[in-house]
């Protein structure tokens, strides 16, 4: 798919030249990039956090600063920064190097590049152009149209805004015509295509002929909020109308489309991530014109969910960043009851919760306006509550003296209590809630265990009919057996990206007869880096990697061991496919894992693979050696087998010459063969 219409010639696109690419490889630091989307926390010499691949409460996503790479065990994927951007963010690879390059203040170098040579762009980056198109646009409106300065302009000056933060923010304008903005993007040589299935534009077929098609702005009229990715990506807009026409909506959101998820977004992350990591706290608010507000005056950690109920995602959002949420409420009592359903669900996704609420009258967005960045601090820390004395307070007022109001009242908030994952968080709430409603803890543990029962319950029925349809699926397949010739190939791949340079002492085996004509193994020292030893021993065997990935990263290996003096695992990295790079990063990362245990605070001391690299070599090649003898005995068998009523006498003695090989070095190995 190509992003803009062809005029009927070979066009030339610019491609990102190869001085700049390895700069912003030799510049950009893994454990920074990644740190700007995780939450990331030092684990001895890496740092570990939660998976943004998946829902996790325990770290399993590791990044070490030493190999520049990063593993995520939960969901299998790994590589090296750029991986990661176009992993996490859908980049490409050259919108990625671009990412990096801004962020470092690289300047981007760029050659020609024709068509034919250039990869066709996919969709999703069609629609992120149009959408990064539109947000350039509706800020020229806003700055430059009369109309726009008259209308837009004066509205945000008037809500407070600075021209510093309306600019920060991307804030625009869309004219009160009905396709002034789709033509602009037609004549600037966007497609129709991708600004339909960015919500941009309306179409209207009329009478399926594409000539008579109608097309409309859908934020006619209105003021834009460009609402950004983690990584500052234009994923979709937020248009509030400034007229009264009752019929239309206050706010217009785009449509849900491939690039613009509104459940899995938050408004104003991408300028608060920073900030949410340093305080470690994350202000939650409901609207645009809070987030900007706030953040004008100088609290930067707050986001907003677009006046959406809150999911799950959003708050996993949060979670990579920080465990702590404080909300932010209107001083308008009726919406609150509605508003506090959502932190039962951040507190499911084990987050700590506290809850303030403005003076009657008063939001976010106008209490930010109207005091100093001191004042609005010192209020938000003092009327901060814990969620449950918030919940408590604000339930047994609508209870009253009604004896049955009073007793919904303690369930409901006992079930928020239940959905805590920490026991002894639980444990605490139920003591506090004991005194706030004056009611015993007894009672209260009791009524937690029997919503715990019934969700056990609940959990054990599930899992019965889980486990009756797996028993079908298990009787029906066969147990898989482990591809020992695949981890074999694999721990050859490890031990040269780890140790190819280092040079050891080996131990060679010749295989000579002694006096009495017995087949022998003979240990000769020799002195040799591990990727020669290695290449050496494999040559002599005639042994090919069978694997296809593993062949062509072994042969790239092998030939930079041996053209460059100081190997970097980096600059190796670099010069891979991205499909690549993901398995040899696994590859790096995998005895990683082990360190998620924390085994040295449980006082076990494993040994470092580097305290016995030559004996390792050997064995591994060793090992090798023995899967393919004891693989061409398995062949000469079924050949003899095959070949009812012939003469076999020379299979069956190069057969007894194997075995006697494989006995050897199996003994070697200290393997006893039955």
């Amino acid at each position: 798919m190509v992003f803009r219409r062809s005029h009927g010639k070979a066009s030339r696109l610019p491609m990102i030249s190869k001085s700049t690419i390895d700069q912003v490889y030799e510049t950009a630091r893994v454990e920074e990039v990644i740190g700007d989307f995780v939450q990331l926390k030092k684990s001895g010499s890496n740092f570990k956090g939660l998976s943004p691949f998946s829902d996790e409460r325990t770290p399993s996503f590791m990044v070490s600063p030493v190999k520049q790479i990063w593993k995520d065990f939960s969901s299998g994927k790994g590589g090296n920064v750029v991986a990661f951007l176009m992993e996490h963010e859908h980049f490409s690879y050259p919108e990625a190097i671009k990412f990096l390059a801004k962020k470092y203040n690289i300047e981007v170098e760029e050659t020609e590049q024709s068509n034919e040579e250039k990869e066709q762009a996919n969709e999703r980056e069609s629609m992120y152009l149009v959408s990064e198109y539109a947000q350039s646009y509706f800020q020229d409106i806003l700055w430059q149209s009369p109309l726009g300065k008259a209308i837009g302009l004066s509205y945000f000056k008037e809500r407070g805004f600075t021209e510093e933060t309306i600019k920060k923010f991307g804030l625009g304008y869309c004219l009160d015509e009905w396709d002034g903005f789709t033509k602009a993007a037609l004549e600037s040589a966007y497609q129709l295509t991708y600004l339909e299935r960015t919500g941009l534009t309306i179409v209207k077929d009329d009478g399926g002929d594409a000539a008579k098609k109608r097309m409309f702005d859908r934020f006619k009229g209105r003021v834009m909020f460009p609402i950004h990715s983690l990584s500052g990506r234009v994923l979709g807009f937020g248009g509030r109308i400034l007229g009264n026409d009752k019929k239309a909506a206050k706010y217009l959101n785009s449509p849900e489309s491939d690039i613009y998820h509104k459940s899995k977004v938050l408004y104003g992350i991408f300028f608060a991530k920073q900030a949410i990591a340093k305080e470690d706290n994350c202000y939650l608010v409901e609207g645009y014109t809070d987030v900007i507000q706030l953040y004008q005056r100088g609290i930067h950690n707050v986001v907003s969910s677009s006046g959406t109920a809150l999911t799950p995602e959003q708050i996993r959002l949060i979670n990579r960043l920080t465990k702590n949420i404080t909300v932010l409420f209107d001083g308008d009592a009726a919406g609150l009851r509605a508003s506090i359903r959502g932190i039962d669900l951040i507190l499911e996704q084990g987050m700590n919760v506290k809850i303030c609420t403005f003076p009657e009258g008063e939001d976010p967005d106008s209490f930010a306006k109207n005091n100093t960045l001191e004042d609005v601090e010192a209020y938000l820390k003092e009327n901060a509550k814990d969620f449950i004395q918030f919940k408590a307070s604000l339930l047994v007022q609508e209870a009253s003296n009604d004896p049955i109001k009073r007793a919904d009242t303690v369930r409901d908030i006992v079930n928020s209590i239940a959905k805590i994952p920490d026991r002894i968080k639980r444990e605490i709430y139920i003591q506090e809630c004991s005194q706030i409603m004056n009611i015993s803890e007894a009672v209260l543990f009791n009524t937690l265990a029997q919503i715990g029962q019934k969700e056990i319950s609940d959990a054990r029925k599930q899992l019965k009919q889980e486990q009756k349809a797996f028993d079908v699926v298990k009787n029906e397949t066969v147990q898989e057996k482990v591809d020992v010739l695949y981890e074999l190939e694999r721990k050859i791949i490890e031990l040269l990206l780890l140790y190819g340079n280092q040079k050891e002492r080996f131990e060679d085996l010749a295989l000579k007869e002694n006096e009495a004509g017995d087949l022998v193994l003979e240990p000769e020292v020799v002195e040799a880096k591990v990727y020669e030893k290695v290449f050496l021993d494999l040559q002599e065997d005639e042994i090919e990697l069978s694997n296809s990935t593993f062949k062509s990263i072994y042969f790239q290996l092998i030939g930079k061991l041996n053209e460059e003096k100081e190997f970097s695992i980096t600059d190796f990295l670099s010069g891979l496919d991205q499909e690549i790079v993901q398995e040899v990063s696994s590859i790096l990362m995998e005895e990683e894992k082990y360190v998620l245990h924390d085994w040295h605070r449980k006082d076990i001391y494993p040994k470092g693979k580097e305290h016995g690299i030559a004996q390792l070599v050997g064995e591994t090649i060793l090992t090798l050696r023995c899967n393919l003898i004891k693989n061409r005995i398995e062949k000469l068998q079924k050949d003899t087998e095959d070949d009812h009523g012939q003469e076999h006498r020379e299979v069956l003695e190069e057969i007894m010459n194997y075995l006697q090989l494989n006995k050897l070095l199996n003994a070697k190995l200290n393997r006893v063969l039955s």
